[in-house]
């Protein structure tokens, strides 16, 4: 029995995502006979060429209705069409010589999103062309996905794909509704590739990996398609928005799409369905119309000390390629660049974090592998895709581990670079800041979240403001590039509350201790502690039948209510400044414009 892996558009176009490398090792050291795809880079390559360019410009479509953006480019579009390729080439690295040219401000049609020659300059310098050209570049590919959405495909974005319909969906029907519509150009690309691996590949079973939001519409488009030309082929999806959103799904429609729904780490669900043993974590629809749930509370898992290593095979040929939105170069690590996508251990060591999923398996089960087998997995992985590059996914990596993981690949002196998500905590002293460094880390991720000490112990993050403030000086200054996620909305925050966090991450900035940021609003979620007992931090959920289809996201109220949307922009524009190296003598009152 053959197994077809697939990650449905649209995730991040630089890498592979690695859960259907995961599933595919482990399936094939279990002498399964596995392949997979990445139809999101599939789509994008076939899409961005002349070929389908001259297709789109020449489709019915109603001129005087578009924007004066849209039109302008439309009266361009030779040069888009002459141009796509050899951006797509050098994008994927297989013309580098074209940095020189692309990098010339010059070269590029006016747009309101391209930068003047002097914030090029302050960002790249006289001899940074290749990431100058690089960063051209998605902004010509930016232009022409707002064409293609406003004049093809409204659902149409870089980097997800018709999101807008599938976030808070408590309901099915608007998605069965998009999804009984004739399917779009962009549809019918993704349908053309999807068909031809499907008859090349032969599958008894595919099995769609939905991460985000932005994959589902475009893993039940598929799905629909398979259930029509192959019915006799089986159909499960599984991914982190299967786990998070469809747990206490009624509406029994999605099985019109799928045959099963499979919850938590994917393997051995896949495996047991597979190999015909008992299901564990498994949703189906019976002959009565009914969904049955098969052992939901399992905590049967494949140890992630045995999980097999990363297996690559059927992506290698991708050609993916580098986008550079921000010209901040923490920012730009999540699209520029080919890195391995692994795990240090399974879970979050500390998961005490109120806002966050911890009754859910992939943060509360923590589970470490030996130092040894992660390098071992690590060579192992280079040795497949040439590249020394990882971005270790962990919910925060452990410090002791990280201490012990330095040390390992200094003792095999290998060159490798790599990122990760942490907690600023009082471990990451100067010494071991600077073992990582040494060791090829050059960057790290990890939530401040509220910079109000009140906020701080509530959210029960375990940190305070001046160790994190002290560890991301300690990784700075040991040369390891250092970004916050950020909250704001958190029941029972302040306007001042919210104002001071500002300022402390405006501190940050100026003194060099952060190179970039971003802000989140807060959501409180059914499976997070705030979710679960909101009055434990001075909330109260909203009275509200539950939805049939996606629950996740829970209303709530809280006596100290501010205008999030008014907050949200100063804050991000803020900090997009700050990133910029700009705006730090300006007051923080200055970013938030007059209401009414």
């Amino acid at each position: 029995m053959k197994i077809l892996l697939v990650t449905p558009p649209l995730t991040q176009l630089n890498t592979p995502y690695p859960a259907t490398c995961q599933l595919q090792g482990f399936l094939r050291s279990r002498s399964i006979d596995a392949e997979q795809m990445d139809l999101s880079i599939e789509l994008i390559e076939k899409l961005f060429t002349q070929e389908q360019l001259q297709r789109i410009f020449q489709l019915d479509f109603p001129t005087k209705k578009l924007s004066k953006h849209s039109r302008n480019l439309l009266q361009q579009s030779a040069f888009y069409i002459q141009t796509i390729e050899p951006v797509m080439r050098f994008l994927s690295g297989r013309d580098h010589t074209l940095a020189q040219r692309f990098s010339d401000l010059g070269f590029w049609p006016q747009s309101h999103r391209f930068p003047s020659e002097d914030d090029l300059e302050w960002a790249f310098g006289t001899l940074g062309n290749h990431d100058r050209a690089t960063h051209l570049c998605t902004l010509f590919l930016k232009d022409l996905c707002d064409f293609i959405r406003e004049a093809v495909d409204p659902h149409f974005e870089l980097i997800r794909y018709a999101e807008s319909l599938c976030l808070r969906l408590p309901e099915f029907a608007p998605l069965q509704k998009a999804l009984q519509q004739s399917p779009s150009f962009i549809d019918q690309l993704m349908l053309e590739i999807f068909a031809q691996k499907i008859r090349a590949c032969n599958p008894a079973v595919v099995g769609f990996s939905i991460p985000f939001p932005g994959n589902l519409y475009s893993g039940l488009r598929c799905a629909q398609w398979l259930k029509q030309a192959f019915p006799e082929i089986t159909i499960v999806m599984g991914g982190g928005y299967v786990n998070t959103e469809l747990r206490s799904i009624t509406n029994s429609t999605l099985f019109d799409y799928v045959d099963y729904l499979t919850f938590d780490d994917g393997e051995l669900p896949l495996l047991r369905l597979v190999e015909g043993g008992e299901m564990v974590r498994t949703l189906y629809r019976n002959d009565a119309g009914e969904i049955v749930r098969v052992n939901m509370e399992s905590k049967e898992n494949i140890p992630f000390a045995e999980m097999a290593v990363l297996d690559y095979d059927g992506l290698l040929q991708n050609r993916y390629i580098n986008l550079i939105e921000l010209t901040n170069p923490m920012h730009a690590l999540w699209s520029n660049g080919r890195w391995n996508k692994m795990m240090l251990a399974h879970g979050c060591y500390w998961g005490k974090c109120t806002f966050c999923d911890g009754s859910l398996d992939y943060i509360r089960r923590y589970e470490p592998a030996p130092v040894e087998t992660i390098v071992d997995r690590m060579e192992a992985v280079m040795r497949q895709t040439g590249q020394s590059g990882f971005h270790f996914v962990d919910e925060a990596a452990p410090p002791a581990l990280l201490r012990k993981l330095s040390e390992e690949i200094l003792r095999r002196k290998l060159t490798v670079s790599y990122w990760t998500n942490v907690r600023f905590e009082k471990s990451y002293t100067p010494e071991l800041c600077y073992l990582m460094a040494k060791s090829g880390c050059i960057a790290i991720s990890g939530g401040l979240e509220v910079a109000s000490p009140r906020i701080l112990k509530m959210i029960n993050k375990g940190i305070t403001i001046e160790t994190a403030s002290e560890s991301m000086k300690n990784f700075t200054e040991a040369g390891i590039m250092a970004h916050a996620y950020l909250m704001y909305g958190f029941p029972t925050e302040t306007e001042k509350e919210t104002l001071d966090s500002l300022e402390v991450v405006r501190g940050l900035f100026a003194n060099g201790w952060l190179q970039s940021a971003f802000w989140h609003r807060y959501a409180m979620t059914a499976h997070s502690p705030s979710g679960l007992h909101p009055e434990s931090v001075g909330a109260k959920h909203l009275e509200m039948a539950a939805g049939t289809f996606a629950n996740n996201e829970i209303p709530f109220t809280t006596p100290h209510e501010i205008d999030l949307d008014f907050y949200g922009e100063g804050l991000s524009l803020a900090t997009y400044n700050y990133m910029q190296g700009a705006g730090f003598d300006l007051p923080v009152t200055s970013w938030f414009g007059r209401k009414g």
